[in-house]
């Protein structure tokens, strides 16, 4: 009979520092399934040799040390297990304070940030992997009590996100879910602000030691806000049509690349993402012209985060085939995939590497 080790629970040992992790590991009957030849075959990202293509999608933690949002142990031993992907993408960081949106969510604006995730680097290369942090500003997915100084949220315009929680310590300290606050409109002035706040998140992300970056613009958060039909209600140089609504995009995708090049430099998009209160009526439109620029730009890697696993409707095979057309580099399909739907997603030519958000281990092993 044939078995296989399945990962059963991961906890930690309450005598132990919080930083030891110990895995329950079980033998059971396993499925016979299809060997995934082209998913664990290597691949070329800009110019970062992945030794295969199953890659780990950005997912939020809230483990970062207080004071101060730092990276610390228990960040490092997390994702140093997880070194058998080609890649991982980093839980998103913001690059700023105001770019917040979760307490206790890591950043990269600061020192002490910094050489956490130096660290946290150092640990997943020791165990062969590769790393990408994920660049993030939530925009309008805020509250006072996370931004501090009693500020608002910041977003394209003063447009709240109905139905939206957002993770705050109270003030007896319990970690509590509240609604997102309203925000205020960014001025145009200050858009240059947020540009160099990716700019700066970058330097620091290269000093850190991390293989490649993911500008995060997907998921309703700020980037995502710019260019979505209901979010974006401006009628500056930054709204109206979808050139305008991608300005803002494309200039930190090129401070971005000013610091890392763009054979290291990815982004995430999330067309058709409902969550948030996301109601974009322009999102294939918008999502094509932005291919179009990352060709023009050269990025390595387009990372599209499928609407189906928040419980949406697939992507068309239309869509896809056009996002193809639309941009020469490597596609990173993310969604409700399995081994054998993400071996025929890659077969059929409509992406390169697939990203993966819940447990891998079994197609690495």
């Amino acid at each position: 009979m044939q078995f296989g080790i399945w990962l059963r629970s991961l906890a930690l040992k309450p005598a132990e520092p919080a930083h030891v992790l110990a895995f329950q590991l079980t033998c059971a009957p396993a499925e016979k399934v299809m060997y995934p030849r082209r998913l664990l075959s290597p691949i070329t990202l800009g110019n970062l040799e992945l030794k295969n293509r199953v890659l780990m999608a950005p997912l939020t933690r809230l483990r970062a040390s207080q004071p101060g949002d730092v990276p610390n142990e228990l960040n490092a031993c997390y994702f140093a297990q997880r070194a058998g992907a080609g890649l991982i993408a980093s839980e998103g960081t913001q690059i700023s304070k105001q770019g917040q949106g979760h307490v206790e969510t890591p950043g990269i604006y600061t020192d002490e940030q910094q050489a956490g995730w130096a660290k946290v680097v150092r640990e997943v290369h020791s165990a062969g992997g590769r790393i990408a942090l994920q660049l993030w500003h939530v925009g309008r997915v805020s509250h006072h009590l996370v931004q501090g100084g009693n500020r608002l949220p910041v977003a394209p315009s003063a447009i709240r996100a109905e139905e939206t929680k957002v993770f705050v310590r109270s003030a007896s300290g319990e970690l509590e879910r509240v609604q997102a606050d309203m925000p205020r409109a960014l001025e145009a002035a200050e858009l240059p602000g947020i540009v160099q706040q990716y700019a700066d998140a970058a330097t620091r992300a290269k000093l850190a030691g991390f293989d490649m970056v993911e500008i995060h613009a997907a998921n309703g958060y700020l980037l995502h806000q710019f260019m979505s039909t209901n979010t974006n209600h401006r009628s500056d140089a930054y709204g109206g049509d979808v050139e305008n609504r991608l300005r803002l995009v494309v200039e930190v995708i090129q401070a971005v690349v000013g610091v890392y090049g763009e054979d290291r430099v990815g982004i995430r998009i999330s067309p058709h993402f409902s969550k948030f209160d996301m109601k974009d009526t322009d999102a294939e439109t918008w999502s094509l012209h932005l291919a179009r620029h990352l060709t023009r730009i050269g990025l390595a890697y387009l990372h599209v985060a499928e609407p189906d696993w928040g419980g949406g409707e697939s992507l068309t095979d239309a869509f896809r085939n056009a996002l193809r057309a639309a941009y020469s580099g490597k596609i990173i399909a993310s969604g409700q995939y399995a081994a054998e739907s993400a071996e025929a997603r890659i077969a059929s030519g409509l992406a390169d590497a697939v990203a993966f958000g819940r447990s891998f281990w079994q197609i690495l092993t």
